[in-house]
């Protein structure tokens, strides 16, 4: 009886455990069942040209994003604040969560970027740093960072040869653009004048080795890579070092 409790006990520690790990799907369903309570600010017609970009897209690139056990292209890039990083010698202090986004001014990145931040000290414990690159400029990555504290590297794409080595670039029509500004989402006054290109938002878990271990990326981007699936691949990293 005592073994049963026990099994039992460790069990619910077990399930309490992995319910303590961030989520974003559920994120997710708060922010889209919260919206259906309001009325959209995106017309019928908008949400229709949204839509068919969405889908041509996804025909233009079908199969986004370096896969996994690809050498991860390295770079470097300055942060928010003017420091260079480089991959490279990021690596030689372990495994890096390597993460596109599209600017402080997409909810659903900030979404993503608010549960990898719940999950940085699960990352730590495997010797993982998260490193974030953004084509936004970085006195906007700045702002971010004070604004939402976070405790990572926020890199700026400006040329968006990182993007496009990565298999993540692509360029926002006019009209798309047009609509996002119209109901509050100014692509330019974040990227800067006529900078209207973004990334597909990646996620890519990269060994020491420079090898991808893990990654997702969507042309769908309400879609993200699970914390749970970042710390399995590290865990997975770890053990193989045992």
């Amino acid at each position: 009886m005592r073994n049963i409790i026990l099994i039992v006990c460790l069990n619910a520690f077990c399930m309490l455990q992995a319910a303590e790990v961030a989520s974003y799907q559920e994120s997710l369903n708060q922010f889209t069942l919260k919206s259906l309570k309001a009325p959209s600010k995106f017309s019928t017609e908008e949400k229709e040209v949204m839509n068919q970009a969405g889908l041509s897209l996804a025909k233009s690139l079908p199969d986004p994003g370096i896969k996994v056990g690809k050498k991860a292209p390295n770079f470097s890039l300055k942060n928010a604040f003017g420091k260079e990083v480089n991959l490279e010698d990021e690596l030689k202090k372990g495994p890096v969560v390597l993460v596109f986004y599209r600017g402080a001014w997409c909810p659903f990145c900030n979404m993503h970027l608010s549960v990898l931040i719940d999950s940085v000290s699960e990352f730590k414990k495997y010797g993982a740093q998260l490193i974030t690159i953004t084509p936004q400029t970085a006195d906007k990555s700045a702002e971010q960072i004070k604004k939402d504290s976070y405790q990572f590297e926020v890199l700026s794409d400006l040329d968006y040869s990182v993007m496009k080595e990565y298999k993540l670039y692509f360029e926002l029509s006019k009209e798309i653009l047009a609509i996002y500004k119209k109901n509050g989402l100014d692509v330019e006054s974040y990227n800067g004048k006529n900078r209207t290109a973004l990334p597909i938002p990646g996620t890519f878990v990269i060994d020491t080795k420079g090898v991808v271990r893990a990654m997702q990326a969507q042309t769908n981007y309400k879609l993200r890579m699970e914390p749970k699936d970042i710390i399995d691949a590290l865990k997975k990293i770890s053990k193989e070092k045992e």
